[in-house]
């Protein structure tokens, strides 16, 4: 049963990371028409309310039965349409500005443990000894054996100046023992860059958020201004699981003249209509000053290759079809997750807000990332040794009631549900016999990144090791879900 439960970890974080949704922000309530409200079904819902406020077997308050009424229409919809009430709106805000009340920790899960991968320096956790590597086993007096990554998350994060007691058992030193934390507001740094060698540079994004672009801006200075004469340039995409609209936008335009095309959405509204370019009138909000106006001119023609793999979500698959399309980039690693869908946030009062899936994305070439992704131009396993969990990834295409391409009819992939089936029982059967977990993947950027390695060999020209066994994932979808 553990091995199991584990194999299903593994797979939830794909499809957490996988769903997190790229969207434009539209702080303004708009009134649907109501001429044409099927009045009879209104009455039956009404009916219902009724009668769960009378004969339930105890009291249920109104508000709550309104709000979990409206959440079940839209869930309904799609995975990644949401009705926000005030607790999740306000976890929403966080995700997108990249702020939050908590500990200040990156982490993984290990053996049903929360994994400190790394502590986000200058924070509470960093003061307070924490290391990369850490098991969390306890926080406060819950057992996190058990509990899901988001759980432990929520338990961990809370109202500023709190104290939460986190019990660490550190590894190296055989030893667990208490640390109380008092919880502050933490920025997460989503981009990441260095230098790896003289004229090669590596810089990631794992998320675009509200400051994403100024923190790109920033660090693809400071690459410059280390090595001003860079030869090539490896932009990280890999898990990154999307965020804003102007900011995949604003990461193309660094790389592509001014009127190329980035990305388009179609849908039923006009608003939804529309093109989106690689000038900063495309991607500036709020007005202010381009962050990439400093930019050095090379950037416009440094050698460029782009990562991404099946984890590689919404406005990270826009970066890479846009670079790919206009051929600015070499785009290699794994088929990408699939997420082509826009959601449109729209306020309904101070605290409460309906996300909803509102377009489709197009690359500029007219194909549609839903339920495909962007196809590699140069497949790679994970390792040198090839794939452990490949078939196993969750993808749009897996999530139900997704939302079809557009482009054509789609049926389900059977044998890819049997391939999946059959590798889990594999995996499964292996990690019994061997009464452990696989080995886990390097830290993106490390010297043992494998795939970081190949990216690099093809700037220098030299020979890359292509994947012999990944093959073309044909969009999967059913127009009946």
């Amino acid at each position: 049963m553990g091995i199991k439960l584990k194999v299903a970890g593994w797979l939830a974080l794909g499809a957490v990371a996988g769903a997190l949704t790229t969207m434009q922000f539209q702080a303004i309530a708009r009134s649907s028409s109501v001429s044409q409200l099927p009045l009879e079904e209104l009455q039956q819902l009404a009916a219902v309310f009724g009668m769960v406020k009378s004969d339930y077997v105890e009291p249920v308050d109104e508000k709550k039965l309104i709000n979990d009424a409206i959440s079940g229409m839209v869930s309904g919809l799609d995975p990644h349409s949401q009705f926000f009430d005030k607790k999740s709106f306000k976890e929403f805000r966080e995700g997108t500005s990249g702020r939050f009340v908590g500990v200040g920790i990156e982490i993984g899960m290990e053996d049903g443990l929360v994994k400190v991968v790394s502590p986000i320096e200058g924070s509470p956790a960093f003061r307070a000894g924490l290391k990369s590597g850490d098991l969390i086993t306890k926080i406060d007096d819950t057992v996190v054996k058990g509990l899901t990554m988001d759980q432990a998350v929520k338990k961990m994060r809370g109202e500023p100046n709190t104290k939460v007691v986190l019990t660490v058992f550190r590894k190296t030193e055989t030893r667990s023992f208490p640390v109380t934390i008092v919880r502050e507001e933490i920025r997460v740094q989503s981009v990441r860059s260095k230098v790896v060698e003289p004229g090669y540079a590596w810089l990631r994004v794992s998320q675009f958020q509200d400051r994403t672009v100024d923190d790109f801006a920033r660090k693809l200075e400071e690459i410059y201004k280390q090595d001003p004469n860079l030869k090539g340039l490896v932009l990280d995409l890999r898990n990154d699981p999307g965020g804003l609209l102007e900011g995949a936008v604003a990461i193309s335009a660094a790389f592509l003249p001014s009127d190329a095309v980035v990305v388009t959405t179609n849908g039923q509204i006009a608003d939804s209509k529309a093109t989106f370019k690689a000038a900063p009138e495309y991607y500036l909000r709020r007005g202010g000053s381009d962050p990439l106006r400093k930019l050095p001119e090379g950037v416009k023609k440094v050698p460029l290759v782009v990562l991404v793999n099946e984890g590689s979500a919404s406005a990270s698959e826009i970066v890479a079809g846009a670079l790919q399309d206009h051929k600015r980039a070499i785009v290699m690693g794994a088929q990408t997750f699939g997420k082509g869908s826009v959601q449109t946030v729209r306020q309904l009062g101070p605290d409460t807000a309906l996300k909803i899936t509102t377009a489709r994305y197009y690359t500029p070439s007219g194909a549609s990332i839903q339920a495909k992704g962007i196809v590699p131009d140069v497949m790679l396993d994970e390792t040198a040794e090839g794939n452990v969990f490949a078939a196993l990834r969750v993808r749009e295409a897996d999530l139900e009631k997704h939302i079809a391409s557009g482009q054509g009819a789609e049926m389900k992939d059977e044998a890819r549900e049997k391939a999946r089936e059959e590798a889990r029982k594999k995996l499964e059967d292996e990690a019994q016999k061997k009464a452990s977990t696989a080995k886990p993947l390097p830290e993106f950027g490390s010297p043992e990144d494998f795939q970081l390695a190949q990216a690099l060999n093809r700037l220098k020209g030299k020979p890359v090791l292509v994947s012999k066994t990944i093959v073309e994932r044909k969009a999967e979808a059913s127009m009946t879900n």
